[in-house]
């Protein structure tokens, strides 16, 4: 099993940064890809950002040039680096981990609010 556990999150005025984390713990060697998706109120859960454990990175198309995402596989923390903030980035953010031969582990979501 795998454990995920995010920090970071919170109130942030628009064009400002935010930083979040998320650490795994647990059966972590079957740990590939991590990454980051957000959920917005009476929207649909979407991509914000991926990373494979060799470093290629993938972004949606919402977040490309003011997002950047990090792991530190020593720590199997992955991490969200929230630049030029926009209130439509508003939303909960999880985490989610994908492992070999088994399925997805998301976490529990945190909250970042963007206010204009």
């Amino acid at each position: 099993q795998v454990q995920l556990v995010e920090s970071g999150g919170g109130l942030v005025q628009a064009g400002g940064s935010l930083s979040i984390s998320c650490a795994a713990s647990g059966s972590t060697l079957s740990i590939t890809t991590m990454g980051w998706y957000r959920q917005a109120p009476g929207k649909q859960r979407e991509l914000v950002a991926t990373i494979t454990r060799g470093g290629r990175e993938n972004y949606g198309d919402s977040v490309k040039g003011r997002f950047t995402i990090s792991r530190d596989n020593a720590k199997n923390t992955v991490y969200l680096q929230m630049n030029s903030l926009k209130p439509e980035d508003t939303a909960v953010y999880y985490c989610n981990v994908e492992r070999r031969l088994s399925s997805s582990v998301w976490g529990q979501g945190t909250q970042v609010t963007v206010s204009s």
